[in-house]
This record gives C-alpha cells, sequence and structure tokens, in this order.
C-alpha cells in the first residue's frame, strides 16, 4: 500500500506526543512493507522566516495555496493510495483536503484533539471545561482570547473552524477517533458518526520494563494546568503531611509551569524535577516508576503515557474521566480518583504503593493489557483496516484493498 502522511510538526521546544505518534506509525507501515512516506511543514521553520512571512502566517491558517499547490504537486509524483492527514495548524491548513479532492485520493484523518469543534481543540477554559464554542460560531472563543490569551491571535483559529468545518465532512473518508470518550463528544457536536471510528494510538515496545523496587512515582507529560500539575502538588503536599509514602514523587516535562514546579521541588527530599527528557530518558523514568500519575482536569483525548506505561509493565493512576477511564481498569491495571480532588487522588497515590504485590499484579495484568490493544501488532491492524476501509468507500485504489498487511 502506498501512504502519504501530512503533518505540521509542533514546535521542539514543546515535545508533541502526536509527533510521536506520527513517527510511530510511519516506521510501523515501512516495517511491515509498506510505502509510507512524509508531506510536513515544521513549527520550528516560523521563528527563521522573514518578518513578512512571518506576518503572512496567521492569514495562511484558514487556506494556505502555497500548501495546497505543493501537496497537488507531491500527489501527481507519488500517486498514493490514500493520504493520512495529521495535524494541518499553522503552516499547511485545510486547503491540502482540496488538493486530494481534487486528486481523487482517499483521505483519512486523526483526529488528535477536540480542533473540529473547539478553536483551541482543548474543550478547557480558564481552569474548567468548556464546551461553549461546540456546534455553533467560535466567537466565544475570540471573546475570551482562548488561544495564548489573546483575542488576536484567537482569530485566525476561530476563522479556520467557522469556515473549513464543513471542509473536513465533505473531504474526509474516514475519521480516527483516538478514544472512544472523544468519539462520542464529536458525535454529540454533528460529526457524521458513520464516519468516526475509534482506533487507539499504539506505543512500540519500549525496550526496557520494570524490574525490582520501584523508585518513585512519576508525572511525565506538559506542565500545565489541565494536564492537573497543580493538582498533583496540592494531593503531595497533603501526602508529606502525613509523612509520606517511603518513594519520591519526580516530575519530567515541560510548559508554562515549570518554573512554579521547580520552584516547589526545590530543596525537597521527596520530589525530583528533572525537566526535559528524551525519549530513551523518558522510558528509563517509566520503567523505574511504581504508577504514573496522570491526574488531567480536562477531557483528554487519549493518554499516551498512560500505554507507554502499561508497555513497561508499570499501572497508572488517573483522573477517572474521559478516555482515562477508557484506558484504566479501575483496580485492575491501576487506579482512578475523582477528577479535580486532591484528597482523592492522594488517596490513591497511597493505595497504588502500600501494597508491593498488588502493585506487581497490577503492572502486569497492565503489560497483558498493552500487548493486547496497544502493542505494534494490533496497532498496524487498526490502521491498515482503517485505510481499507477508507479506499473501499471511494472505490479508488481496488489492488490495495487486498494487499496483505
Amino acid at each position: 500500500m502506498r501512504v502519504l502522511v501530512v503533518h505540521n510538526r509542533y514546535r521542539s521546544a514543546q515535545p508533541s506526543g502526536e509527533d510521536r505518534v506520527v513517527d510511530q506509525e510511519l516506521a510501523l507501515l515501512r516495517e511491515a512493507g509498506h510505502r509510507a512516506d512524509l508531506f510536513e511543514r515544521r513549527s520550528d521553520d516560523i521563528s527563521s522566516m522573514s518578518l513578512p512571512r512571518k506576518a503572512v502566517v496567521p492569514v495562511r491558517v484558514p487556506w494556505n495555496p502555497a500548501a495546497r499547490d505543493a501537496l497537488a504537486a507531491r500527489l501527481r509524483a507519488d500517486r498514493p493510495d490514500v493520504v493520512h492527514v495529521h495535524n494541518t495548524f499553522p503552516l499547511l491548513s485545510p486547503s491540502v483536503l482540496d488538493a486530494c479532492t481534487v486528486a481523487g485520493v482517499p483521505v483519512v484523518a486523526t483526529l488528535h484533539n477536540y480542533t473540529q469543534v473547539c478553536p483551541t481543540g482543548t474543550l478547557y477554559r480558564d481552569g474548567a471545561q468548556c464546551r461553549a464554542c461546540v456546534g455553533r460560531l467560535p466567537l466565544p472563543a475570540v471573546r475570551h482570547g482562548c488561544y495564548r490569551g489573546s483575542r488576536l491571535a484567537t482569530v485566525p483559529i476561530a476563522l479556520n473552524l467557522a469556515a473549513n468545518r464543513r471542509r473536513w465532512s465533505a473531504s474526509v473518508d474516514r475519521f480516527f477517533c483516538i478514544s472512544a470518550a472523544q468519539r462520542d463528544i464529536l458525535v454529540e457536536s454533528g460529526m457524521p458518526a458513520d464516519r468516526l471510528v475509534v482506533k487507539h494510538n499504539f506505543v512500540p515496545e519500549p525496550g526496557v520494563v520494570r524490574t525490582g523496587r520501584a523508585e518513585h512515582l512519576l508525572f511525565l507529560g506538559r506542565l500545565t494546568e489541565e494536564k492537573g500539575v497543580r493538582l498533583l502538588m496540592s494531593a503531595w503536599d497533603r501526602i508529606a503531611a502525613g509523612g509520606g509514602l517511603g518513594v519520591a514523587l519526580a516530575l519530567a516535562g515541560t510548559g508554562p509551569l515549570q518554573d512554579e514546579v521547580a520552584r516547589w521541588a526545590r530543596d525537597r527530599d521527596d520530589v525530583h524535577y528533572h525537566g526535559l527528557r528524551d525519549p530513551a530518558g523518558c522510558r528509563e523514568l517509566i520503567a523505574r516508576a511504581a504508577a504514573v500519575a496522570v491526574p488531567s482536569t480536562w477531557l483528554e483525548t487519549f493518554g499516551l503515557v498512560v500505554v507507554e506505561a502499561k508497555a513497561a509493565g508499570v499501572p497508572a493512576v488517573v483522573a477517572g474521566h474521559g478516555s482515562l477511564a477508557e484506558l484504566v481498569d479501575d483496580g485492575v491495571t491501576g487506579l482512578t480518583h475523582r477528577p479535580g480532588d486532591a484528597a482523592s487522588l492522594a488517596e490513591s497515590l497511597r493505595r497504588i504503593v502500600a501494597d508491593p504485590e498488588r502493585n506487581r499484579e497490577l503492572g502486569t495484568a497492565a503489560r497483558a493489557d498493552y500487548e493486547r490493544r496497544f502493542g505494534p501488532r494490533a496497532g498496524l491492524a487498526n490502521l491498515v483496516g482503517g485505510y481499507r476501509a477508507a479506499i473501499a468507500s471511494t472505490g479508488h485504489g481496488a489492488a490495495a484493498v487486498t494487499t496483505s498487511t
């Protein structure tokens, strides 16, 4: 099968799980013998642009004719069986969908967030869940300056949503939702249910798994309000006031709250802030953990770190809502806590380390769930199956439909 993946990479200063998913799926397809190529733009390139070119970037968020023409030329040269679209913001734009339509190439799109119904893609504002723009013009987002706290910066992405909502629905043959919880919200918003399918992200074998005594509890991710970092700090202070757990809390990542986290961790023996770690360093931190903590206050569309922990035989403590409750079977592969409740989170963290034997059982069950639902074999079957369905629905690429995986 010939696959062309279309993706706008995020800034390297803010590592994205979405970028990792793209790279991992490309490698998976290539290892299975498919021809998988990449058409990409990089947000890092914006910093080296001239001032006039930088000024044009926001204007072209809803429609970028240069990106459309470049992809059209690539489609004529490569003649792929299917195009797989991931992120188009800010340097590609939904104009790439038009290039695919004109070329008659089936399109699959992975929805990594909620940008189809929310300009910022988070359904989150001012420390609380928000659906003010779902199913209507995204004027509330502009009024509140939801993107980077700026009304002016929010205008291009609000226009993008308003102008291209129908284009996405008309041009994409198959939408991959990365959790059932995400799909439910998008169906409720009016997106075409018959083309929204659940395809969980897969995780490659980590190469390192947990052995021996765990050294810490781990938070690994972006240091933002919605990821629950402040909630975790509050819960840990409760734990420390009660005498601690006998293991430290390790935090790794970067983001708007990194200075606050670093100050909080400074001069404490029970907290270690590791900053930004490379993928190998992240895998090592996970393999040494008693559990990973994912106390997100927003509705995560997936929870990649939960599956990365499963792959290493490590259970998770997660907020019991959205996709996180879907990924963790409470009391079987990890524990859940009441979302936004520091006392509940603290109690779940205590329970996950209180009984080492029970913790090992949870980790073993988590690893078994990874092998069944989230490993490379399941990932390839789900990915190629989605491509085949998209191709079959349009009548294009009949030969590719019967290609063996």
